[in-house]
């Protein structure tokens, strides 16, 4: 089988492995279509994330008397739609020929997986709204953690796939007013095109004062930052209401000085919520998991309540990755979430 890997710092490479045998439990998947995912994938290439030390799971911090952790080599790739060519003993849910999502899965041109990582999709379901099942539910926990409600004014930083997924979200929760905050032009006119009421550039004006224009003087009852920059997040705490919510959703290294804790925040008391959606238990818990929302969001996508279409994009070749990959991925000019045809 082949995958694509980042074996250093900003360096990819194919590698080939041996095609497994089916084991208990498991599918044999061939891929037609897969995405990558931008963020999270981008903060271990270029090894932002490196900087904070190990994470130890039983003290729930980083480690920085350890140094660095090198995550070198790991697998690019997240999401595939394909189908089903051989099942493995014990699997009575699907069956050779079954169009299917599977999730949390490199760029490889074959796939053994368990079962239970795989979803059965309609065929008139878009691809592209599959593959963005992972950006939404993120997005949809977000929009849960800030308890987005009918009538709610709300601001969503970064026009990328999750951030695009919250603007849809916010609409499907009752939101009367989107604001999108994105400097990319081309991703300010999807935002438009997916349900934003008022698309605005960061670089050109004061995006506090423009979300208090734009929610008559009041502010946003909640702002929900995916961008991962310290401006967005200074913003998002100038331009929420008083005792609003601010959704800090964003996966960024380490910020640079200069967030300010004691201006608006200090006067508006707004509420500073961190959401990771496969963080469970969910604030929600028991009632609410990961699996849930899961659900909900993947329940949406095949309704077309939600789509993909307009996220997901350029689509390449699979095996033009090598070259493909780091041309497109780091530039947000290029698309919004890179596609693969198998």
């Amino acid at each position: 089988m082949k995958e694509l890997r980042a074996v250093d710092k900003d360096t990819l490479a194919w590698h080939e492995s041996e095609r497994p045998e089916l084991t208990h439990g498991y599918l044999r998947v061939v891929p037609c279509f897969s995405a990558a995912k931008h963020g999270t994938e981008l903060a271990f290439l270029t090894g932002k994330v490196l900087q904070r030390g190990p994470w130890d799971p039983e003290l729930q911090l980083h480690r920085r008397d350890t140094g660095p952790r090198r995550p070198y080599p790991f697998a690019l790739g997240n999401a595939t739609v394909g189908n089903v060519a051989e099942t493995g003993p014990g699997v009575t849910s699907f069956a050779s020929g079954d169009r299917v999502l599977v999730e949390e899965v490199p760029f490889r041109d074959e796939h053994v997986v368990p079962a239970v990582k795989c979803h059965r999709i309609p065929e008139q379901m878009s691809w592209k709204s599959a593959v963005c099942l992972d950006p939404g539910v993120f997005a949809l926990g977000a929009v849960r953690d800030g308890h987005v409600r009918p009538g709610d004014r709300v601001a969503v930083f970064g026009m990328g796939a999750i951030g695009l997924m919250a603007v849809q979200f916010c609409r499907l929760a009752g939101a009367t007013l989107v604001v999108a905050v994105e400097p990319d032009a081309q991703r300010r006119t999807v935002a438009r095109d997916l349900g934003a009421d008022v698309v605005v550039d960061p670089t050109a004006c004061d995006i506090g004062l423009e979300i208090r224009q734009a929610t008559g003087r009041q502010g946003a009852d909640v702002c929900i930052e995916f961008s991962g920059s310290v401006q967005a997040l200074q913003h998002a705490i100038r331009g929420v209401a008083f005792g609003g919510n601010v959704v800090c959703g964003a996966f960024p290294g380490p910020y640079p000085a200069g967030l300010d804790l004691g201006a608006e925040a200090h006067i508006n008391t707004p509420n500073l919520i961190f959401s990771r959606a496969c963080s469970d238990p969910n604030r929600d818990h028991p009632r609410w998991d990961l699996r849930r929302i899961k659900d909900c969001c993947l329940q949406w996508l095949v309704a077309g309540k939600a789509t993909g279409e307009g996220i997901i994009g350029p689509v390449v070749p699979f095996n033009s990755l090598l070259t493909e990959y780091p041309r497109i991925v780091p530039d947000p000019r290029l698309g919004v979430k890179l596609g693969v045809a198998h």
